[in-house]
């Protein structure tokens, strides 16, 4: 018998944890961005986690973005089947860092039947690369996932007309007013995804909740919304922003 998981709530735990009580299907649109390993970096040929607390990879105050290449493909590959599970339609946000790239590429693979396409979120300019050799990032990428696995790109889910939705977003990126977070989703990108891919009433999910932009927008745009965030400081603050606009 699966424990009770209500709407319109954040849980403070991980969110395998909040998944595992969910039925099959129960989520219309799971939207998220999770942690992009940041803090993994090479030294001498090798991973390894970088030393200095104040270099601008450090984008949380409370959590260490440095798990071993397998750490994160494990953790995330885990994830996404459970995504899958109780999801009909995923937009799981990702940029190629170093720490993340080997693990991308590899659940890439293992999901490619239920990728139905990409979406290149373009924030209009990148930082400059960390390293002399590296192509500076201006983009991140949107896989676009459905449990289906049938063949081709079309969508089941979705709430756009023909002709209406691009694979391109240009939408600038946001400069977080936390400086306990510096990786705050731009509303305006969450919004499209939330209005483009669930309807009223619908329910919208995020496994990685952050501060809660996620959860905001779904509220203010009629959606039910469910979160987790395994930080605690993140969750008191994505809880605040919520009541700051009921």
């Amino acid at each position: 018998m699966l424990d009770m998981i209500e709407t319109n709530k954040l849980y403070n735990e991980c969110c395998l944890k909040t998944m595992e009580r969910m039925p099959d299907k129960f989520i219309d649109l799971s939207l998220t961005s999770p942690p992009y390993n940041m803090r993994t970096r090479i030294r001498n040929g090798k991973y390894t986690t970088r030393e200095k607390s104040e270099h601008f990879s450090k984008k949380y105050e409370h959590f260490d973005d440095a798990l071993s290449i397998d750490e994160y493909y494990d953790f995330h590959k885990k994830v996404l089947h459970e995504l899958l599970r109780v999801s009909n339609i995923v937009l799981w946000n990702f940029a190629v860092v170093t720490g993340s790239k080997e693990a991308i590429f590899k659940l890439i693979g293992d999901f490619n039947k239920s990728i139905k396409d990409i979406i290149i979120w373009d924030k209009g300019h990148g930082q400059p690369a960390m390293h002399n050799g590296c192509i500076n990032r201006a983009s991140e990428l949107i896989l676009v996932l459905e449990g289906q696995e049938n063949a081709g790109r079309t969508l089941n889910h979705y709430n756009f007309n023909r002709g209406e939705m691009d694979d391109i977003w240009h939408i600038k990126r946001q400069r977080s007013s936390n400086k306990e977070h510096g990786a705050v989703w731009p509303g305006e990108l969450v919004e499209k995804a939330v209005l483009n891919f669930s309807k009223e009433g619908s329910i919208v999910y995020d496994p990685f909740t952050g501060t809660g932009t996620t959860t905001k927008i779904a509220s203010l745009n009629n959606r039910k919304y469910i979160g987790s965030e395994i930080v605690k400081e993140y969750y008191e603050i994505a809880r605040d922003n919520i009541k700051s606009d009921e």
